[in-house]
């Protein structure tokens, strides 16, 4: 039960911290996602179950207050924690410079299968440019780090985490 209430914890940080980021860098045009960066950590760390539930409901909470297609991040999110569980064995997520090329490629990923969803189901393009794109991908990955050690700390040991 305390990982449960640990994770809804950790979805509040993460919307808190998302709404500040994106807040913050809209000014000089930089998409930041936080919400992907601890979606992504969370399934570098912890057990499949709880990593895809925190994937979807990160997503989720996207496409409640985004003006896109409806599911597309849930779907987005979902599809590259698969990739992530796919991989994570063969990849190192302990070290700084792993975290932050995984979020790095994964953010670009993202962005590209989410333009194409919409793309595909809605008829039309939602392009915000390659600085925007790019920018906020470094950024994410830039913020990585320091993510991964919040969700180390927070579920160190616990019986959600991949350590256990």
């Amino acid at each position: 039960m305390l990982g449960v209430i640990k994770l809804f914890f950790t979805f509040i940080i993460a919307t808190v911290l998302h709404w500040a980021f994106a807040t913050a860098f809209a000014n000089i045009g930089i998409q930041v996602n936080l919400m992907f960066v601890f979606a992504l950590a969370a399934c570098a760390l912890l057990k499949p179950s709880y990593g895809y539930a925190l994937a979807f409901l990160c997503g989720l909470f996207l496409d409640f207050f985004g003006t896109k297609l409806f599911g597309n991040n849930a779907f987005t999110f979902c599809a590259l924690a698969c990739v992530v569980y796919a991989v994570g064995e063969r990849f190192d997520f302990e070290s700084i410079l792993p975290q932050m090329l995984s979020v790095l490629l994964g953010s670009l990923a993202a962005v590209l299968m989410s333009t194409l969803l919409v793309r595909i189901f809605a008829g039309a393009s939602v392009w915000l440019g390659w600085w925007s794109w790019l920018g906020g991908s470094v950024t994410n990955a830039l913020l990585a780090p320091a993510v991964f050690l919040f969700l180390r700390r927070i579920f160190s040991k616990g019986f959600v985490s991949k350590e256990a």
